[in-house]
């Protein structure tokens, strides 16, 4: 019961984050989840890639509750959406095998360098400027194969890299956040559903595990981080969004620091 109540409230802090800094819970809640496994004494051989499966699994419901948002303020663009879906659900499986293969503490470090440079990004709010049209379908096939590839290895819901894609693509900032949202939902699902086939008879994984996806996080997560998340919108609108940001952005490169260090 104890070890239930530490995911709600993470899927709490996830929540607010999330809304606070319009990021994807991913980018919490692996770290936590890496702390919070490594607190039950899960074998490093499996640790990383729990944390990653699970995250994945979270995101499914967030990505179902942030679509109907988006959808209803004319946020998605359905035809981008149609377009990514199949090289997004290829790359996640393809990042889910590719991160099966690397080491634990080695897949840390790696989640260490995308922190601090998700931490840059959002210090100095970098964005890219729009540079081109969006590509022809095996264009847009491949983008979102390497898309879905690199948020599996992660276990993010891919925000973080389709927003400045779709950005750049000339594509207008509340349509690349909504329609990066939709997008999230194949990542969740096609990196899901592989990492309980990786992981299936894995030796070391929890009771109650499901491959690498932890079913009392999942549950605990997916519980707190969608009304909490509301709440981090309305606190957004409330607090000092650049101050707020940087703030975050150290956490960040503290946690991405620690695992470099120790991963």
């Amino acid at each position: 019961m104890l070890v239930f109540l530490l995911y709600l409230v993470l899927g709490a802090v996830a929540g607010v984050l999330a809304g606070l800094f319009g990021i994807g819970g991913g980018m919490v809640i692996v770290p936590a989840l890496i702390f919070a496994f490594g607190a039950q004494h899960v074998p490093t051989e499996v640790l990383t890639h729990l944390a990653i499966g699970t995250s994945l699994a979270c995101i499914i419901t967030t990505s179902i509750s942030s679509i109907y948002t988006h959808n209803q303020k004319g946020g998605v663009l359905w035809s981008i959406f149609a377009s990514c879906t199949l090289g997004i659900l290829i790359g996640a499986m393809l990042g889910v095998q590719t991160a099966v293969m690397l080491p634990g503490p080695l897949l840390q470090k790696f989640i260490g360098v995308f922190a601090i440079l998700v931490a840059i990004q959002m210090a100095f709010n970098l964005k890219p400027k729009a540079g081109r049209e969006l590509p022809g379908k095996p264009g847009m096939v491949a983008a979102g194969g390497v898309i879905g590839w690199a948020s599996a290895i992660f276990g993010i819901g891919g925000g973080t890299l389709t927003v400045p894609f779709l950005t750049w693509c000339n594509v207008r900032m509340q349509q690349a956040v909504g329609t990066s949202a939709a997008l999230g939902l194949p990542i969740a699902i096609s990196g899901a559903l592989t990492n309980i086939v990786e992981g299936w008879n894995v030796e070391g994984l929890p009771e109650w595990s499901l491959g690498y996806v932890y079913l009392p996080a999942v549950l605990g997560i997916m519980i707190a981080s969608t009304p909490f998340a509301r709440v981090g919108a309305k606190l957004a609108h409330r607090l000092p969004a650049h101050v707020l940001k940087r703030a975050f952005a150290v956490l960040l490169v503290i946690v991405g620091v620690r695992f470099l260090v120790s991963g």
